[in-house]
């Protein structure tokens, strides 16, 4: 007996379809003034104003347990060798009217609170900043020049300059005799990346610690040398309040700041903030990762992928992924040529769902990348599936057959079809990361009897595979078009 494919209902296809919003870290994302994230045994951490932190095991679920001590505000964190080199504020902030201020750091070999290696060095102070000063030694931020291998550190906040000292990468001292340099103003909780012979500031602008009315939003310069001018998109100088927008409220979430820089692979990186209040969380302030997009040698904020229904587009040549079922035609021929002006003219309806799937296999189906038509063997509907884990930034994704349970999955000879009934096992699991350049890749979370990782990738114009990510050919890189 023919097995038919389970069709959803209008109503919760369309639910599907609106879904639209981006999605929010899980568990316990609860934080303020994050650090850069840190990868270490497997794990990641991230640390905030206080003495605590986050601990993820996959980058998206969050929840407490990271451990700093010292107090204070707005640390940083980068490692360097085998090591892990923490830096803080203590006081400072303008609070009270005075700009008494610390900056200090410190050792651990591990980040990891129950290993035996776990022992923080005790505190160095780098810099300080006194009385009505007109710079305010708090929000540090780290980099360690990879042309070089010279550490620097960022700090200060609206309540003067933000200044620049470069310490010593052995001892996490500063440097005998370096003089601080002036760098920026109209800023704070400044960080420190270099690309592609750049070197860019990043500053948190706007006001915070307000809650929904917190007005903080990112801004960019960027420099040939480490120690500026640093200019934005107009030529402005960051020293003079200049400063092109990287990433400002939008959703439900307002007053990002707090900016830190994660590369995963090459073409894959994510950018880290805080969200001064996510609507939906009670307004409290929650970490936030996003993909980190290149545009022009500036850095842009992505968007975290939003659920719905798709043309999953091939870079390569723009064709669409899509079943491999027979074309079945539409009624009417040539509509064009010696028609009669005055005929009328009746709307031709979209072939639907309904119309073709009595004719499509029932048992596992291979999927191809063709000429894009809007039918239905080419609409695929992308959800979110929970208790799945994730990854920094996402959660992992069944993609099916519009208005279908017949669901994507890999192969264990690492190609790709469909099979006729999601299952949701690790190979019907998908990743989906938006690249730097703007496309997407996507990855399954397993592919059978291999713990190596392969992507969907367009081997020829119209043959989809599993193959080794290469973000230097477009054959690793998809589009997702909502027509």
């Amino acid at each position: 007996m023919k097995e038919k494919i389970k069709i959803l209902g209008t109503a919760a296809l369309l639910s599907i379809m609106l879904t639209g919003t981006a999605l929010a870290q899980v568990g316990n994302p609860f934080i303020h003034d994050p650090s850069t994230i840190m990868e270490c045994e497997g794990k990641y951490y991230t640390f905030g104003t206080g003495r605590g932190g986050l601990i993820s095991e996959d980058g998206w679920t969050w929840n407490g347990g990271a451990v700093r001590p010292g107090g204070g505000a707005a640390p940083d964190a980068l490692k360097i060798g085998d090591r892990y080199l923490i830096v803080y504020g203590s006081t400072g902030g303008g609070l009270g009217g005075g700009h008494n201020g610390k900056i200090n750091t410190m050792w651990n070999k591990t980040l990891d609170p129950n290993s035996p290696d776990f022992e923080y060095s005790e505190p160095i102070v780098v810099a300080e900043s006194v009385n009505m000063e007109d710079n305010d030694a708090i929000d540090p931020g780290l980099l360690l020049d990879p042309t070089d291998g010279r550490l620097w550190c960022s700090y200060g906040t609206f309540f003067g300059f933000i200044r620049l000292i470069e310490l010593d990468p052995e001892t996490g001292k500063r440097v005998e005799r370096n003089e601080a340099i002036d760098i920026a103003i109209d800023c704070e909780a400044t960080a420190l990346m270099y690309r592609n012979g750049w070197y860019y500031l990043l500053g948190t602008h706007g006001t915070c610690c307000d809650g929904a009315n917190s007005t903080y939003n990112i801004v960019v310069g960027r420099s040939r040398k480490v120690t500026g001018p640093y200019l934005d998109n107009m030529g402005r100088e960051m020293l003079k309040g200049g400063g092109k927008m990287v990433l400002a409220a939008g959703g439900r979430v307002t007053g990002p700041g707090h900016f830190g820089r994660l590369v995963l692979n090459d073409g894959v990186e994510k950018m880290s903030c805080h969200y001064e209040a996510d609507l939906d969380q009670g307004g409290r302030s929650v970490l936030g990762i996003r993909p980190l997009l290149w545009k022009n040698d500036w850095p842009v904020a992505g968007d975290n992928f939003k659920e719905g229904t798709y043309e999953i587009e091939s870079e390569r040549r723009g064709y669409a992924l899509e079943l491999v079922v027979d074309f079945v035609r539409m009624a009417g021929g040539m509509r064009g040529f010696r028609r009669d002006p005055n005929e009328p003219i009746v709307p031709v309806p979209s072939q639907t769902l309904n119309d073709v799937i009595d004719t499509w296999p029932t048992g596992n189906t291979g999927v191809r990348i063709g000429d894009y038509m809007f039918r239905p063997h080419q609409k695929w509907t992308i959800t979110a599936v929970p208790d799945a884990g994730g990854y920094p930034g996402g959660p992992y994704y069944k993609i099916v057959i519009a208005g279908t349970d017949r669901a994507l999955a890999a192969t264990a000879e690492k190609e790709v079809i469909t099979v006729p009934k999601y299952s949701g096992t690790p190979e019907q699991l998908w990743r989906i990361d938006q690249l730097t350049d703007g496309t997407y890749r996507i990855m399954p979370k397993e592919v059978p009897g291999t713990d190596e990782e392969y992507v969907l990738y367009s081997i020829g114009d119209s043959t989809p595979t599993l193959a080794k990510f290469d973000f230097n050919t477009d054959n690793s890189k998809w589009n997702f078009k909502d027509h």
